[in-house]
């Protein structure tokens, strides 16, 4: 029989806030965190607005600034949540069988921002002045390795890189090993740090990028009928999963229940959804079926959204198939409206945002839902926070490759 797995920890490092209070408050507020980009000269570029982490600084985490000095900001963010989510847990891993404590944390680019500064050195002052820790800083594996050696985790330390759906994907995959009986505490979600040159060029040369630079506030529009393409963010959200027993036996505050995963592939194209959302809504309806649940008890749906023209369509199109009636009476919401889109920490980040309005009994709203789509009629929860007593909620992340993940979560009841 598989074992009940719990969430127990939350961290969050995200343009809008940092904790999951300060997070949280500012989504239930409808703050956007998205804004001109400072972290390059962006000058030139079609897109020049991001969702940044200000005045982020992983030696408050307890890193020394030497090591800060080789760590790439991915991994220095998830070290900084997973630090956060620990503190939330109140666990004492020294009085843990540390080998049965494991992480899968996931991104979707890694060190990007290495990588850049790598090759900049290269090619000016040539292949003797690279650091000694330019390949650790570049790989991406090391926003969990990094986790793993910090907090002294020697279970299963893995990195899942299947684009937007990274994070949600890894808290799946550590759901099933704590469901299996492999380990009884996994630190998992997603860390991104893609504000750099070659990403934010590469996504505007896609033109999958909004490029309303003017009003960067309001440039993250999922659902609405101006939305012209998703804004970057960067960030990390790590949740602590724990084996039921395990967490009663210690007192654990439980603040929601992992009931179900979903993935599956939709075998299309490199970065364009498959046409209709067959497999966004087969993958939804995996999560639900490995959950043993109906779907009519989903009440709630932190959406994909990333505000381009395909995927909001498609997911709607999706839920709608899949729940038939019950989709009008299920409220759908867009974190990404303000963080902008977290890559591969967006499904670690948005899996908080479950847990919290679990916690809360609110959900936040999609903001800059100004222009209904005609073809978009759910409810979008677009007219500020709401409160909404959160039974079982289910959320999706679908990433360039075709990758697709879903979740579900519920309340916690013994």
């Amino acid at each position: 029989m598989e074992k009940r797995v719990v969430i127990t920890g939350l961290g969050a490092i995200t343009p809008v806030g940092t904790g999951k209070e300060e997070f949280y408050n500012a989504l239930l507020a409808g703050k956007s965190g998205i804004g001109p980009i400072t972290r390059f000269d962006a000058s030139e570029y079609v897109t020049r607005i991001a969702g940044e982490v200000k005045d982020f600084d992983v030696t408050a985490y307890g890193i020394e600034k030497k090591e800060a000095r080789h760590m790439d900001r991915s991994a220095a963010l998830s070290v900084a949540a997973a630090t956060l989510a620990l503190e939330d847990s109140k666990l004492d891993l020294d009085a843990e069988d540390r080998e049965r404590c494991g992480t899968i944390v996931g991104t979707g680019i890694g060190g990007i921002e290495s990588i850049h500064d790598v090759y900049v050195t290269l090619f000016n002052k040539g292949p003797r002045r690279l650091s000694p820790f330019a390949v650790p800083m570049m790989i991406a594996n090391m926003v969990s390795g990094r986790v793993s050696i910090k907090l002294g985790l020697k279970g299963p330390a893995l990195t899942d890189v299947t684009a937007c759906a990274s994070g949600t994907n890894a808290i799946g995959d550590a759901f099933r090993m704590i469901a299996r009986g492999d380990v009884d505490i996994m630190f998992a979600g997603g860390s991104e740090a893609a504000v750099s040159p070659a990403a934010v060029a590469g996504f505007a040369s896609m033109k999958a990028m909004s490029t309303r630079n003017d009003e960067p506030e309001k440039a993250s529009r999922p659902f609405d009928a101006e939305r012209d393409g998703f804004v970057m963010g960067e960030g990390a959200g790590i949740i602590v999963l724990e084996e039921l027993e395990h967490a009663k036996k210690r007192g654990a505050h439980i603040y929601a229940e992992v009931i179900g995963y979903g993935a599956n592939a939709d075998a299309y194209h490199v970065t364009a959804p498959a046409p209709g959302g067959e497999q966004a809504r087969k993958c939804m309806e995996a999560a639900i079926k490995d959950a043993g649940i109906d779907p009519n008890e989903v009440n709630y749906i932190n959406a994909h959204g990333t505000s381009t023209g395909l995927n909001d369509k498609n997911e709607t199109k999706a839920i709608k198939e899949l729940f038939g009636d019950h989709a009008k009476d299920i409220a759908v919401n867009s974190t990404k409206s303000m963080t902008g889109h977290l890559l591969g920490a967006a499904g670690g980040v948005e899996a908080i945002v479950m847990a919290m309005a679990i916690e809360t009994g609110k959900i936040h709203p999609t903001i800059n839902l100004t222009h209904p789509d005609p073809e978009l009629d759910l409810d979008y929860v677009k007219e500020g926070a709401r409160e909404w007593k959160v039974n079982c909620a289910l959320s999706n992340s679908f990433g360039f490759g075709g990758h697709n993940a879903t979740l579900v979560v519920r309340r916690y009841e013994d």
